[in-house]
């Protein structure tokens, strides 16, 4: 029976380089690996097939026989003294997902694992978050057993060693020609096991409690902002360091303001009479009033800046600023000496509507 193209198995062409060319051997690896295909003699000589292919392809000297001679210039035991590729043994366990189960150089498995890092999500003011505040925050989370100090184990007992896998936490796998390490199923890769267990935290070294957490939220923050508190999160396995707790900040929408970066931005309304003579009027800020001089002729829509009447610069000096935008205010009802002065105005008023000025407002609230 003839044998498939090695670069056809792989799904790659004579031009793919070596990176192209392992990484389409790992795909085909991790799909057709026995561990993820029981009983399927199909997926096994799929995989055997592309082992084979990428044990000539990733060989420069063979792969060059190959392009000139084909399967001849390789001889039909291209597959013997199979190297699959990987640099060292602890690449083969990354892509079969047991990479945890070894540190540098194959060492045994360790037991000690940290916690978890925790989230939580806070909403604060505007006012809040230009100021900066003290916070008080319950956060539930797993912390180390005090009945059993984390051992998992009842008082005056202790864990006793695997005899399945001698304490390792694994237990050596082999299929065929490919040997991987799995889990220990006696012990669920702890490499101990707990004959009578903690009755507080059932053997697990720990429980779910609640802590109050004080923090300090700086000024300047927006949503989206993240403060890291170290060694927070959920307590360690077997003596292994805590996780981190990560506060997530959001913003609430004001009333007022809108908020872009440290500036921020307000209508303020004003009378006819103040935008034809010009006023002082008083404008809110996240601080208290300021004072703002209307200038006499001042068209609806006008912006003025209000300099350092901003947000904070979150790590940084100085403040943004407060843009105001002038809107005319049209009263709704008229007294009788109000109508009579506006009726005596309309009938001197002289406004030029074909000046180009007005023209190009017109244009730009229709688009």
């Amino acid at each position: 029976m003839s044998k498939r193209d090695y670069y056809e198995i792989l799904g790659v062409t004579k031009t793919s380089t070596e990176v192209e060319i392992k990484r389409a051997y790992r795909t085909l690896a991790v799909q057709y690996h026995p561990d993820k295909n029981p009983d399927n003699p199909a997926a096994e000589e799929k995989f055997k097939e592309a082992a084979e292919a990428y044990s000539v392809l990733s060989d420069a000297q063979k792969r060059a026989a190959y392009d000139r001679f084909g399967h001849q210039g390789v001889g039909a035991g291209a597959g013997g003294g199979f190297d699959p590729g990987f640099s060292n043994i602890e690449d083969i366990f990354d892509i079969f997902g047991f990479g945890d189960m070894f540190g540098q150089q194959g060492k045994r498995r360790t037991t000690v694992q940290r916690g978890s890092d925790l989230r939580y999500d806070l909403e604060i003011s505007l006012e809040d978050a230009a100021t900066g505040k003290d916070e008080k925050l319950r956060i539930p989370r797993l912390e180390t057993c005090d009945e059993c100090t984390g051992t998992g184990a009842e008082k005056g007992t202790t864990a006793e060693t695997c005899v399945t896998c001698g304490g390792s936490g694994q237990t050596r796998y082999q299929q065929g020609f490919f040997s991987v390490m799995r889990p220990c199923g006696n012990c669920q890769g702890k490499g101990q096991i707990i004959k009578s267990p903690c009755k507080k935290c059932h053997g697990q070294g720990r429980v779910e409690k609640e802590k109050t957490i004080e923090i300090k939220i700086p000024a300047g923050v927006e949503t989206g902002s993240r403060l890291r508190v170290t060694g927070e999160g959920e307590a360690g396995v077997n003596g292994g360091p805590s996780g981190d707790l990560f506060i997530v900040l959001h913003v609430a929408a004001h009333e007022n303001f809108e908020r872009q970066g440290a500036d921020l931005y307000a209508a303020v309304p004003v009378t006819f009479a103040q935008a034809a003579l010009g006023a002082e009027i008083e404008v809110k800020t996240l601080d208290g009033v300021e004072k703002l001089k209307v200038p006499s002729g001042t068209q609806t829509g006008t912006v003025f800046r209000i300099k350092g009447q901003g947000m904070p610069n979150l790590g940084h000096r100085g403040k943004g600023d407060l843009f105001v935008a002038v809107t005319l205010v049209t009263p709704k009802t008229l007294t009788k000496e109000q109508r009579k002065l506006l009726e005596q105005l309309a009938e001197i008023e002289d406004v030029d509507f074909s000046d180009e000025s007005f023209i190009d407002k017109v244009r730009n609230i229709f688009g």
